[in-house]
């Protein structure tokens, strides 16, 4: 996998992942970490990760979920449940691996004899990352960590939402996604930091300490005011006009920063008197007047289409846009542009996967080939020659069922 990645495979090539995660925020960790070089060994139940069959639809028997979050690894089957034989060929991978990441409950690797302090004997420079819905420790450790549920405990769900109506949550798991590229930076950082000490570490990231994390300046409104913040739809909290309009035909935002965009906004729509009105003229006046100056916008804008305004504003200088569909989104010329997707072969199929957010001005994203998400236990045999297990010990293990390959 790594070693097919051209002049320069990525800055973490020659770093060797034990992966024990499945569902999203472990996946997508280790997805950002493959994308970036690191050769990644997918270890999965027989069942495999479940995700496999979160569906339809279904690509190649795989579900379109289970193939967002696991290309460029590998994948072995090994039955931890088998006893001593399953941990123990765990073990040996972990003994010659870089870093372990695993997104158990608290506690779960541990009784399987493989927690950091197991790995830590026979690996010292290991890094091991746990990832757990509420940390390893506190009294909320013990519960299991679903994405909506940390979104929750987090009061971010309570300001996500229409100021009248019920919470809601985001159109994409954010505290599993959150929880994921912080665990990725972690591990990162924690490869930095051995290079310079020859030590490994323990690593300890939660989807709901993300989540509180990404409460910043809500937190701080909270923090100066003793109050709660308030659900307020696409509007932001502290600027205005800072948010979805409808437009003629369809949805737009508007999002005014400061009051010298306020300016450009008010000539770029020809209504002079309106950026010296004192009850809009600063970001804190404009505040205070909230419904008033949003009301007067929305009869505006509704006159005229939704590409009218964005002309108008956009030749300003003005920051906005169309509210684009998923499909609009990633079928647009700038997506294009930017080589946000990437085709990869799987099976008699070609698919397309959302390619790395990260570009490297000596690597890009899609200067090199992807593999598509391993088939269960598609690298099986092949990681254990990898790591110096014999034929004998190979067919015994396949024979007892510890180790499954593809068939």
């Amino acid at each position: 996998m790594a070693k097919n990645r051209g002049n320069f495979p990525g800055p973490l090539h020659g770093i060797k992942i034990l992966d024990f995660t499945e569902v999203l925020s472990g996946p997508y960790c280790t997805q950002l970490l493959a994308d970036l070089g690191a050769e990644l060994l997918k270890v999965e139940p027989p069942w495999g990760d479940e995700t496999r069959k979160w569906g339809p639809p279904f690509i190649s028997k795989e579900s379109a979920y289970y193939l967002s979050l696991n290309r460029n690894k590998k994948s072995i089957v090994i039955d931890l449940s088998s006893g001593k034989d399953g941990q123990q060929v765990a073990m040996r991978l972990a003994k010659h691996c870089d870093v372990v990441i695993e997104n158990f409950r608290p506690g779960v690797m541990a009784k399987l004899k493989l927690g950091y302090e197991d790995i830590k004997k026979e690996n010292p420079s290991a890094i091991y990352c746990s990832i757990s819905g509420y940390g390893q420790s506190g009294p909320m450790s013990h519960k299991p960590g679903y994405d909506i549920a940390a979104f929750a405990a987090s009061g971010i769900m309570s300001i996500t939402g229409e100021e009248q109506g019920s919470p809601v949550k985001t159109g994409v798991p954010i505290a599993d996604l959150g929880a994921g590229l912080t665990a990725a930076l972690a591990v990162s950082a924690a490869l930095f930091l051995r290079q310079r000490t020859g030590e490994g570490t323990f690593i300890d990231v939660s989807l709901y300490d993300a989540m509180v994390s990404w409460l910043t300046f809500q937190a701080g409104y909270y923090f100066a005011t003793g109050k709660n913040p308030r659900k307020l739809g696409s509007a932001h909290p502290l600027l205005v006009p800072y948010q979805a309009f409808k437009a003629k035909d369809r949805y737009f935002i508007l999002a005014v920063g400061n009051d010298a965009i306020w300016k450009r906004a008010c000539k770029a729509m020809k209504l002079a008197d309106l950026a010296q009105d004192q009850r809009f003229l600063t970001a804190s006046a404009r505040l205070l007047h909230r419904s008033e100056l949003v009301e007067l916008l929305e009869r505006i804008f509704k006159n005229r289409k939704a590409s009218y305004w964005l002309r108008i504003f956009d030749k300003a200088g003005v920051p906005s846009d169309e509210i684009r569909t998923v499909s609009e989104a990633l079928d647009s010329e700038h997506t294009r542009k930017r080589k946000l997707i990437i085709q990869m072969k799987l099976g008699r199929h070609n698919i397309r996967s959302l390619a790395s957010p990260i570009h490297f001005g000596i690597l890009g994203n899609s200067q090199h080939p992807n593999s598509a998400p391993p088939r269960l236990g598609e690298h099986s045999i092949e990681i254990l020659e990898e790591f110096g297990f014999s034929k004998n010990e190979i067919a015994r293990l396949l024979k007892e069922k510890v180790v499954v390959a593809a068939s």
